[in-house]
């Protein structure tokens, strides 16, 4: 279950005119903390990325389900129960039973999967699989939606990490 707090937020960038992708890496965002914090637990940073994902999905999140070939059939499928499980009213409550079960055994997984190295690993191997064209893209819509003020403080940071580079 999200926190309501991601949910929030997601909603905030939603208003603010940002893509889906970027309003499902708030409950991403929060499942990494929950297995950094022993509340849940994943094998790798990919599984932790897919339960937030679903769970965006499921929080209302318009998140397309992978394009045929991009995953597996089983991962499409349950992408798409997922978008459709958002859209709908909730018809009754999970069973405890069950979301206790899940939930006992995510937290038997442990948290080394979620090092940093781990998560900078992910990270560089997502972007190589991306064009310099679609890079530059998302860049310039990321550019577009920051507002004045969230530029300049992108301004500032990329000037001190320059600076940090010429040692």
């Amino acid at each position: 279950m999200p926190l309501q707090k991601a949910l929030e937020r997601a909603r905030k960038d939603e208003r603010e005119g940002k893509s889906a992708s970027t309003q499902a890496g708030e409950f991403v965002r929060e499942e990494i903390d929950n297995v950094r914090a022993g509340k849940s637990g994943a094998r790798s940073v990919k599984q932790a990325i897919a339960i937030g994902l679903s769970e965006a999905r499921r929080a209302g999140v318009d998140l397309p389900p992978p394009r045929k070939g991009a995953a597996s059939p089983a991962t499409r499928v349950k992408a798409r129960k997922d978008l459709e499980a958002g859209k709908e009213k909730p018809a009754a409550k999970p069973s405890p039973k069950r979301s206790a079960a899940t939930r006992k055994a995510l937290e038997r997984e442990g948290n080394a999967a979620i090092t940093g190295q781990a998560l900078s690993r992910q990270a560089r191997s997502a972007a190589a699989k991306r064009t310099p064209a679609q890079r530059s893209a998302a860049a310039r819509k990321a550019a577009a939606t920051k507002g004045p003020e969230g530029r300049s403080q992108a301004a500032k940071k990329a000037a001190r990490t320059r600076a940090r580079g010429k040692d």
